[in-house]
């Protein structure tokens, strides 16, 4: 018999990027009473990674919970990038709604409707608040007529327009039905998720059954399993046994029962349905397993993602500086490394090539960009190479890609250049629309592979205004070749040191990415050539001396100041040919095939190095 318990709600913030989620889940802490003192230091509680709090966004979906009028409510923080999209995926499976955010300037963007899809897909409940109502250029009116019109064609439902609506400012813990007198306190907005949310519904005959969602580690606790009580009720010390995706079934025994108070985990000696609960003692588990009683062996429906759509190859650092900066730099260590990443984050994939490589696949660029920079952090040394697409073939055997739904918001002034750059890329335009700010919305279908690199031009081309968002709108056929990059590249002819005299005379070549004293080898690309094909040269070189006095001062040597590559800069920036090393504490670029005189080996037999 079908049951629910009034005691609990599941919930999810969504949103796109920077629109808040974070912050509002501040909040509710602090309407709530949630004992912060141990992150009086910190501005978004739930933000806990180094990375997040750096770039000020959220990389994986984060469990908490709230206690409100005797009710517990259990709260899922998701990211707001498309390229953490597992994320989102993975956190929807334990809630029955979601508190929808919009900026009341920016409006709804791309993520928004791909958060909105897979909620209205899982027939959750969406609550729309209108966030930061306190912006000078807000137009909360015209913002919420957005969202319904958005959320009437995702579901065509008219019901849905019954989704209860909410303005707020989430950094001051305000919150209102009146968009002109937001001054109530949270409390408005958590009577509506008692209200307005399902509690979560058992069958009250079955015995413990749980899907596994997350997958997190505890140096005194070990592995720690994280999902939704589906039915039932389990304690202590319990047997119990795990189905996997192969529907083998394992026996394990639970050593320990935590339960979220706050963002922290309490000890629990028994969980009820409908609660997300921690176990612990668990080893031999994959995300999107069933745990349950012997007696109940019917697997629940596992979490299913979007395919990837981004392929990059992992490799050891082969360059002559491996070893001297991370001391994790070998294939086996690179391979055990992704395996924990696949067991944690079900939008990750990898497969070990013949030449033992290992080509990692992800939702974009960026979700794989992360992952490289936690390795580095964690002391790993490795060399990666250009993100390709993923195709797929037709069924007439046609070549499919990848296509996005690009949205970029520029001033006027910049419209021409951006169109120009995204027509080289196979885009085609679907709107354009003119605001009277002097604001012009361009929206383009494009392909995956035109994406690659594409951001940093456009914040060249609009000076740093231009805004761009997207999201994958499914596989059409393929586009046709498209030249991405027309410049060639600047590579170091021997190993040593760059020297201020060396780098100075090659300066008029193109854009240097070099300082004296970095350390150089053989095959390392140290420049953009402002021309299509490479060029060898010597930066090493140092000025010869004479026995011979100049009538004047010797010529100065005045180098011009350069940017360093940041990560994501580097991997937009490699050709096919090219590699980007990857240390704790460099960035470098090289070729695949470090010898020049191999490389033209290959060249001259026409094969890609």
């Amino acid at each position: 018999m079908q049951k629910a318990n009034n005691n609990i709600r599941n919930i999810a913030i969504v949103a796109h990027v920077d629109h808040g989620k974070t912050t509002l889940v501040d909040a509710l802490f602090r309407y709530a009473g949630v004992n912060l003192d141990k992150f009086s230091n910190q501005n978004r509680v739930m933000d806990s990674g180094d990375i997040e709090r750096e770039r000020g966004i959220t990389i994986s979906a984060k469990n908490c919970s709230i206690f409100y009028k005797g009710v517990k409510i259990n709260i899922i923080d998701t990211p707001g990038h498309s390229d953490f999209a597992g994320e989102v995926e993975r956190g929807l499976s334990m809630v029955d709604g979601v508190i929808l955010l919009c900026d009341a300037s920016e409006g709804p963007m791309a993520q928004t409707r791909f958060v909105l899809e897979k909620a209205i897909e899982r027939k959750l409940k969406v609550i729309i608040v209108i966030n930061k109502v306190d912006k000078i250029n807000q137009r909360a009116g015209e913002v919420l007529d957005e969202v319904y019109d958005l959320l009437l064609d995702i579901s065509n439902d008219e019901d849905i327009l019954n989704s209860p609506a909410f303005f707020a400012v989430g950094k001051e813990g305000r919150c209102s039905r009146d968009v002109n007198n937001v001054n109530s306190s949270m409390s408005v907005l958590l009577d509506a998720v008692l209200d307005y949310v399902p509690p979560p519904v058992y069958d009250e005959d079955c015995e413990f059954a749980m899907l596994v969602c997350d997958l997190s580690y505890s140096d005194y606790l070990g592995r720690l399993v994280i999902g939704k009580v589906v039915n039932g009720s389990a304690n202590v010390n319990d047997s119990l046994i795990v189905i996997d995706k192969n529907n083998n079934k394992k026996p394990l025994r639970v050593s320990s029962i935590q339960t979220y108070s706050g963002p922290s985990l309490v000890e629990s000696e028994k969980v009820e349905p409908g609660d997300i609960v921690v176990l612990s003692g668990i080893n031999d588990v994959e995300i999107g397993d069933t745990i349950c009683s012997k007696n109940n062996t019917m697997p629940l429906e596992r979490i299913n993602v979007d395919e990837p759509t981004v392929s990059m190859i992992f490799a050891q650092n082969y360059s002559p500086l491996a070893g001297k900066e991370g001391d994790k730099y070998s294939s086996a260590k690179i391979e055990e490394r992704l395996k924990k990443e696949c067991l944690k984050n079900i939008s990750i994939s990898y497969y070990k090539n013949k030449d033992d490589t290992f080509s990692v696949l992800g939702r974009g660029e960026f979700q794989i960009a992360i992952l490289i920079e936690n390795m580095r952090r964690e002391g790993f040394e490795l060399c990666v190479g250009r993100p390709n697409v993923i195709f797929k073939k037709g069924k007439n055997g046609e070549k499919l890609e990848p296509i996005e739904r690009l949205y970029i918001s520029v001033h006027e002034e910049y419209s021409g250049a951006v169109m120009e750059k995204i027509g080289m890329r196979k885009a085609e335009i679907v709107d354009i629309s003119y605001l009277d700010s002097g604001i012009v919305k361009i929206t383009s279908n494009i392909p995956s592979r035109g994406m690659i690199g594409l951001r940093d031009e456009i914040m060249t081309d609009t000076k740093g205004y231009g805004v761009m968002h997207s999201y994958i709108l499914g596989y059409e056929p393929y586009k046709g070749d498209m030249k991405t990059r027309s410049s060639g590249s600047l590579i170091a002819d021997r190993s040593g040191k760059a020297v201020a005299y060396g780098i100075w005379e090659l300066e008029s070549r193109g854009r240097m990415f070099i300082e004296p004293g970095d350390e150089l080898y053989e095959g390392m690309v140290v420049g953009e050539h402002n021309r299509e094909n490479d060029l060898m040269l010597n930066p090493t070189k140092t000025k010869k001396l004479t026995n011979l006095r100049a009538s004047g001062k010797d010529e100065a040597v005045s180098l011009t100041p350069i940017v360093r590559m940041t990560l994501e800069s580097a991997i937009q920036f490699i050709k096919e040919d090219e590699m980007v090393e990857v240390t704790p504490s460099s960035i470098r670029i090289c070729k695949k095939i470090l010898s020049t005189q191999k490389r033209k080996i290959f060249n001259n037999r026409g094969i890609l190095t």
